[in-house]
């Protein structure tokens, strides 16, 4: 049986846990006073947890986005085009969502293939 190999975090939730062909990627964000800041951010985290794999953003398969306010979701679509290829979108899922962190502003998590 292959290793499940786990990203640990200081709270009860690891970052990343790889099993199999599949990256599952828990909680991300970043942070900042805008939007923009934190969007650019969480994709930063998302990254270098990808290459801690050796996978790109361009594994992700499926992301969950969450929004504060839904009135950012025109922006999200918009800086969406900065990270991934046009016709290379990952299944994407976007929700709002009051977040303990009065601060936070989105997270994301996803699925990344890394493939046999």
């Amino acid at each position: 049986m292959p290793a499940i190999t786990h990203v640990p975090t200081p709270y009860s939730y690891s970052t990343a846990v790889a099993a199999g062909e599949f990256v599952y990627l828990g909680l991300h964000r970043g942070f900042g006073d805008t939007f923009a800041e934190q969007l650019d951010g969480t994709f930063d985290y998302l990254q270098r947890t990808l290459a801690e794999f050796d996978l790109a953003l361009d594994s992700l398969v499926k992301v969950n986005v969450w929004l504060r306010e839904i009135g950012d979701l025109p922006e999200m679509e918009k800086r969406f085009r900065n990270y991934f290829a046009e016709d290379a979108f990952p299944a994407r899922m976007t929700s709002t969502t009051e977040f303990i962190d009065d601060d936070c502003m989105l997270m994301i998590d996803g699925v990344a293939y890394r493939g046999p």
